[in-house]
């Protein structure tokens, strides 16, 4: 069953302390992330330690993750493009084969001006990366932008993914998916997800509530919440399916929880709902391993 593990984030600063505080729970593999940039942190070292950490309980570093804006460098994300770098240079020395990300964005313009930037330093990102044997993916979080304004990141539309994938067809770029940035666009996540579940090569599990009665009476401009991201087990989605359908088309990646995000579980109770979307999406993925009888 375990040919698609389940998981969950962690900061990569401070990894080395608090994956051995969780890992009793049952995560079965770890992404590390960095916001903006991999700061102080001694990759080469804390590559090492995590390495025999994983030896020691049997799980896996999925991929390592920066979110910024590449694109631009400007105030917070100047280091960015070199955290990008650095995490495609280090990425086999956690025994991992992803990075992932924003993509950036030229601030405030719309998705189809920041094209030709994308391509160019994602394209050379896509060769350095080739180079080491990675794989990049792109979140497809808006980050409270839209097709004609906004920061951070263009990869949240499918129209967008069109034009990414148009021009940069590299075989080792694809998208970090999970539904509930599109739910929150009204999109239904399923049948976004069979038409690209072939350029989906790692999975975040987070889900999220649309409350439909507040858009039926005041439409999403209103001043009362639509939709709330969610721990997996607490949305509106149907796990079950989106995992036969990534093992219908061979997916054997990871999902790992993005937590902090749920408007119940957490603070005290974040490690709570962790834990039960763990257990509720290894139960999605099929339970626990039965082997078929044996007939000479």
């Amino acid at each position: 069953m375990e040919n698609i593990r389940i998981g969950t984030l962690v900061q990569g600063s401070t990894a080395v302390k608090v994956i051995p505080q969780i890992v009793k729970h049952g995560f079965e593999s770890f992404q590390l992330s960095f916001w903006q940039t991999t700061g102080m942190t001694n990759l080469k070292e804390t590559a090492a330690q995590i390495r025999d950490m994983m030896e020691q309980y049997g799980t896996v570093v999925s991929s390592l993750s920066i979110f910024g804006n590449p694109l631009t460098g400007h105030e917070g994300n100047a280091d960015t493009l070199a955290s990008w770098e650095r995490l495609i240079d280090h990425a086999r020395d956690f025994g991992a084969e992803m990075v992932t990300g924003f993509t950036g964005r030229l601030v405030d313009q719309p998705i189809p001006d920041s094209i030709p930037r994308f391509k160019a330093v994602f394209g050379e990102l896509a060769r350095r990366a080739e180079a080491n044997g990675v794989k990049l993916a792109f979140e497809n979080c808006p980050m409270n932008g839209n097709w004609h304004k906004g920061d951070w990141n263009i990869a949240h539309n499918p129209a967008a993914w069109e034009l990414m994938f148009d021009a940069l067809p590299n075989a080792n770029i694809g998208l970090e998916w999970e539904p509930t940035h599109q739910m929150t666009q009204l999109i239904d996540p399923i049948p976004q997800l069979r038409k690209w579940v072939n350029k989906i090569i790692h999975v975040h599990g987070k889900d999220a509530t649309i409350a439909w009665d507040v858009i039926k009476e005041q439409g999403i401009g209103g001043p009362q919440p639509y939709v709330w991201h969610r721990t997996p087990g607490f949305g509106d989605t149907n796990w079950t399916d989106i995992i036969s359908i990534l093992r219908q088309h061979g997916y054997t990646g990871t999902i790992d929880i993005e937590g902090w995000h749920d408007p119940v579980y957490r603070d005290a109770l974040e490690m709570t709902g962790q834990v039960h979307a763990l257990n509720y999406l290894k139960t999605c993925r099929g339970g626990t391993f039965v082997p078929n009888p044996v007939i000479d």
